[in-house]
């Protein structure tokens, strides 16, 4: 990076501070400070300020190394000292912040590679201090550049102001990282930042698991090996109990020895839990009926004549609401599964007198679930969200989201872009195609998406103007790298093959993307070959994959052959929500525990809701693949 670049980003950081510093609110605070005598006369400084005056004098004597010591020292203080606003007036805290860029920028072109590294850090904790996260990340790649190019190790305050960073930018996979790399250059390191490197794997979703994997941090492999036996077994205390033995013995040095022993006191407190009566609300009459029904034989299916419980199925196009309280009272129900449908969901939070465990079969629209109360999320903008992650986290920087213009497939491809800005820092192209089009405009619209049609165009322009024949090629657009499409399994079968036609013999080919719309388990021969090459997340249900309960499938089909892809969806939403019944409970109280289920990995949140990672398929060579993406 030139040095007028880095001008700039200094120019743009100081009119953020005056503009800061205009509208900060003044406090009358105490400082911690270091007395300083001069002509007889005390003057209280605080130690930011002392180490800025310090630095200034050694920079004024062209002693630049001690300028940049001092600037390391009043970057720890003032950093603290927003942390601790009682010894801290805003207002200087803000014109300190101000002084050490300033200094650092006039230093920057006076001093070799190795100080010019030290000085981005410090300007980089500066701008962290003062909340200018996307600033501080791009002083951060410039040390990391600096690091790579003239083979600089970095210090333990790159990973450190690294990871605070991106954590304030709520990139927690890479955070997560970089406190590792903090933490194994951390001699002081002690047992809270243990824990506090637990607690954050705890949160992590399997497919942001399977991302940390990838950067092999340091230690991070018994780390990972620790936090999957706790997801796959933690609800089962003597088996988990059995595997962190065996971890102790595989791992005897590993730095999470130290909080073996309080998972296993955690583990051993937490209750048994055995319902012996669930009510289950769905509608199995009226128009949802097929949905209910469906929901109902999953249930059944993992059910199984269990004799430790009975189930009471309760049609909710037939009760009587205002009574459903008194009803479960005398039926002796301790454990409620539904209901399906958002509106009756809705109607059972409106009712304060409803206080049962009870996982609900939806999310409601505008109430918060109470304590005791759960959902599953099924919504399909969740997917959008692990895609983004991923992709992005690969070698793909420009993608183009082709889109339906429905309303729930603009919210997939809104919440993809969010994601992707988050990631990338840029916000992607978006194309919807037009409703109630015919196949020829969808065609074209595709066509004018990549550019076809100002090929076809130029070639046109081209043919008026030349009299002799010319052989020509249209092109299509080469500022994309990747395609995200956000259609139904109908439409997708007739776009893939036009997106196909549409890219250049000698382009590169462009990947295609999708989400589990795009998908449909009732395929034939030459849809596949239409689809070939597609790739796409879908729930273990529908994906031949060892997640998938192979053998309830195979009855599945044999029993109902004719039944939807949204059906299959809810029988396996039915199926998941017994089996967590037992689990449940467990999960509200320690955040390590997934359930493996036909509808995903599912993980507990803190509002409430069961969020799911889904696996990936691809149609390749005339079938459909389970395929390992992260």
């Amino acid at each position: 990076m030139k040095n007028t670049t880095l001008y700039l980003i200094f120019s743009c950081c100081l009119l953020l501070l005056v503009n800061s510093c205009a509208n900060a609110p003044k406090k009358t605070i105490v400082k911690h400070t270091i007395k300083t005598t001069k002509n007889d006369a005390v003057t209280e400084l605080s130690a930011s300020e002392q180490y800025i005056s310090l630095a200034k004098q050694a920079h004024l004597q062209q002693k630049n190394k001690d300028s940049i010591n001092y600037l390391l020292l009043a970057s720890e203080a003032l950093a603290t000292e927003q942390v601790e606003p009682k010894n801290n007036d805003l207002l200087e805290n803000l014109h300190s912040q101000q002084q050490v860029l300033q200094l650092a920028a006039q230093l920057m072109p006076l001093v070799d590679n190795n100080d010019r590294y030290r000085l981005v850090l410090v300007t980089a904790q500066a701008l962290l201090t003062l909340k200018q996260f996307d600033l501080a990340l791009t002083q951060l790649d410039y040390a990391n550049k600096l690091a790579q190019q003239y083979k600089i190790k970095h210090h333990l305050k790159y990973y450190q102001t690294l990871a605070n960073a991106e954590q304030a930018k709520g990139l927690v996979v890479a955070a997560l990282n970089a406190k590792m790399y903090a933490f194994s250059l951390n001699k002081q390191a002690d047992n809270d930042t243990s824990v506090q490197i637990w607690q954050s794997l705890t949160h992590l979703s399997q497919w942001q698991l399977a991302l940390l994997a990838h950067k092999n941090s340091p230690y991070s492999k018994g780390w990972l090996a620790l936090i999957r036996y706790a997801n796959k077994y933690g609800s089962k205390q003597q088996k988990f109990n059995r595997y962190l033995i065996n971890w102790q013995r595989q791992y005897p040095n590993h730095p999470a020895n130290k909080i073996i022993a309080s998972i296993q006191q955690k583990l051993f407190s937490l209750p048994v839990i055995k319902p012996q009566n669930i009510a289950i609300l769905l509608p199995l009459t009226g128009k949802q009926q097929a949905a209910g029904v469906a929901a109902q034989q999953g249930m059944l299916a993992a059910y199984k004549n269990n004799k430790t419980m009975q189930l009471f199925f309760i049609d909710t196009n037939k009760i009587n609401w205002k009574n459903l309280s008194t009803q479960l009272t005398e039926d002796k129900i301790d454990h409620v599964i539904g209901p399906l449908l958002k509106a009756n969901v809705n109607r059972y939070l409106d009712d304060d007198s409803l206080i049962l465990p009870t996982l609900f079969l939806n999310i409601p629209k505008d109430k918060n679930l109470r304590e005791q109360q759960a959902a599953i999320s099924m919504r399909p903008d969740d997917e959008a969200v692990q895609a983004a992650d991923i992709l992005s986290s690969r070698i793909y920087k420009h993608p183009l989201i082709i889109s339906e213009s429905d309303k729930v497939s603009k919210r997939i491809s809104q919440r993809f872009a969010q994601q992707w800005l988050k990631k990338r820092g840029k916000l992607p192209e978006i194309f919807y195609l037009p409703k109630n089009a015919t196949g020829k405009q969808r065609q074209k619209s595709l066509q004018a998406s990549l550019d076809v049609g100002l090929s076809k165009a130029r070639i046109k322009s081209i043919k008026s103007r030349i009299k002799q024949k010319v052989k020509v090629q249209t092109r299509n657009r080469r500022d994309i790298d990747m395609i995200y499409l956000v259609s139904n399994s109908s439409n997708t079968r007739l776009l893939k093959p036009y997106i196909d036609v549409s890219i250049s013999p000698f382009a590169d080919l462009i990947p295609i993307f999708a989400t589990s719309k795009s998908h449909s388990s009732k395929i034939d021969r030459q849809t596949i070959q239409d689809l070939n090459g597609l790739t796409f997340t879908e729930i273990p249900w529908l994906l031949n994959s060892k997640q998938q309960n192979k053998n309830l499938a195979e009855q599945s089909v044999q029993l109902w052959p004719q039944r939807s892809d949204s059906l299959q969806n809810i029988f396996a939403l039915g199926f998941d929500s017994l089996s967590l019944v037992t689990k449940l409970p467990l999960m509200q109280k320690v955040a390590y525990i997934r359930h493996f289920g036909q509808t995903g990995v599912l993980k507990y949140n803190n509002n409430h809701i069961l969020t799911r990672s889904l696996l990936w398929g691809i149609y390749r060579r005339n079938k459909v693949k389970s395929l390992a993406m992260e």
